[in-house]
């Protein structure tokens, strides 16, 4: 990661600075910790938050006057930024995003583009010779000068005219081949928070609350299922370390130091829904991987989870491995290798509930600026997805289109405020998705490991070939806006593409 530092952070040291930030958990957390570093070494800077490409160009043309270094923190990896925002030469460009697969051309604008990424994901870059060429042929050109109109026929059926011209259109299929496998999937890199920490621990500047921020926004892209679990478990590893490192006590250390200051502990989580802030019943029910029949009291269950016997409280995660296998449960699907948080004797935060309080606060249409409030936000998005779900499984509504399954969310249905944002509504995609498959009767299909999703490509093809009335504005582009009227062609299209 030396590269960032070289590469990156030295030439925005005592320049002012733009910054373009997505509106997800994972970039507010990667900007925090750059806020910090800017804050030690005085960098003057903007802080503007982006919700979409739209957004995204107003944003740069509104800020951008004397501003000769932009980064952009989970944005503008996917599009063309130079040619979007059309900068001036002497202005570079920093994008730090997880989105996969980046724009070919910021790959390669080597000038004034600069990717904030980890080494190793530039392997899986195309070629820079299979995509560009840098031949203008002569053919085309035309001589003003002394050659004529005879001489010009002969020259446009000269065999080594066609010859090139032959060996162009060869060269553009190909082109277009590798361009279309390459763009064919949505996937996530690595999180742009851990990033950002791994640079601040390379300039000696990293902190228990850095660590914190890069804990929450990893955990982001696995709770929103952005990254599979291996690779969540490999950045989960990789930041253990840091936290053994920040909140080691000594023996001989005054206690008022771990009291006073935020401890995070590294364990493993039950994969339970703010079960520290519900009650456990009300968690199991609102889990995607439910359990039930463990032995414990239907009275102590009912209870908040902090009101029940301390036994049971440090037990229930002995008691759920338990009895896992009688309802085909891995201890994969059961607990994850986690951290949580502490300040003093409050109650423990573990990264997952930290992540969803901050999701239901990004997406609530008014203020909360408590995390008590947020946590309590958080259970009424937790609970309108799981209701959402019942009513489609209860009435049928989950369809088959052969290649995908679908669901319409009626009008005037009491929580579709919640539904109206992104993150939420793919939790409730996830959710219905393996509710339904958990109650059919046909054989499960085999899920992604990779998560690895084809839906952006295949829209945006739909959309053209039908002239559907859609809009391709999110930084995610499997997320789309289509006007109603346009659904039915634009659904038969999305069936003949994927079939």
């Amino acid at each position: 990661m030396a590269y960032l530092r070289k590469g990156f952070y030295d030439e925005i040291l005592h320049q002012r600075v733009l910054v373009l930030v997505a509106f997800d958990v994972d970039a507010l957390c990667a900007c925090k910790i750059l806020q910090y570093l800017f804050q030690c070494d005085q960098i003057l800077y903007t802080i503007v938050p982006v919700t979409g490409k739209e957004e995204l160009e107003k944003a740069y043309v509104e800020n951008s006057e004397g501003v000769k270094h932009v980064i952009f923190i989970n944005c503008g990896a996917s599009v063309d930024v130079v040619e979007t925002l059309q900068p001036e030469e002497s202005v570079r460009f920093y994008i730090c995003d997880s989105h996969r697969p980046v724009d070919v051309h910021n790959v390669f604008n080597a000038v004034q583009v600069k990717l904030l990424m980890k080494e190793e994901e530039f392997d899986e870059l195309p070629e820079y010779d299979s995509l560009f060429r840098d031949d203008d042929s002569d053919d085309d050109s035309g001589n003003d000068s002394d050659t004529s109109e005879r001489s010009g026929k002969r020259k446009r059926f000269d065999d080594e005219a066609i010859e090139k011209r032959r060996d162009k259109r060869i060269w553009d299929e190909n082109r277009q081949k590798i361009l279309f496998e390459y763009n064919q999937f949505s996937t996530y890199g690595t999180s742009a928070s851990l990033i950002m920490f791994e640079l601040a621990w390379k300039m000696s500047k990293d902190t228990n609350d850095l660590v914190w921020l890069a804990v929450v926004g990893v955990t982001d892209q696995y709770i929103h299922f952005k990254t599979p679990r291996d690779k969540y478990i490999d950045d989960a590893m990789a930041l253990e370390s840091h936290v053994a490192r920040h909140n080691h006590r000594g023996d001989d250390e005054d206690n008022i130091i771990s009291i006073n200051c935020l401890k995070i502990v590294f364990d493993e989580e039950l994969q339970l829904t703010l079960y520290r802030h519900w009650s456990l019943f009300d968690s199991i029910c609102h889990s995607v991987n439910l359990a039930s029949e463990m032995g414990m009291p239907l009275s102590q269950c009912k209870q908040k989870f902090s009101s029940m016997e301390s036994t049971l409280r440090h037990n229930i995660k002995q008691m759920i491995q338990d009895h896992m296998t009688k309802y085909g449960l891995t201890n994969q699907d059961v607990v994850i290798p986690s951290f949580s948080a502490q300040y003093g004797y409050k109650n423990k935060l573990c990264a997952a509930d930290y992540v969803l309080a901050c999701v239901a606060t990004l997406e609530n249409i008014s203020k909360c600026s408590f995390l008590e409030k947020a946590v309590e936000l958080a259970k009424k998005q937790t609970q309108a997805i799981v209701t959402q779900v019942q009513t489609f499984l209860d009435m049928h509504q989950v369809i088959s289109a052969g290649p995908f399954l679908y669901a319409f969310i009626q009008e005037g249905t009491m929580d579709v405020k919640f539904f109206a944002k992104p993150q939420c509504l793919m939790r409730l995609a996830r959710f219905t998705l393996e509710a339904h498959c958990s109650v059919s009767r046909n054989k499960r299909a085999e899920l992604d490991e990779e998560r690895k999703n084809f839906f952006g490509k295949a829209f945006e093809q739909a959309a053209v070939s039908t002239n559907s009335r859609t809009l391709h504005d999110s930084l995610d582009s499997y997320i789309m806006e289509m006007k109603t009227e346009d659904r039915s062609k634009f659904f038969d299209a999305l069936i003949s593409l994927l079939n």
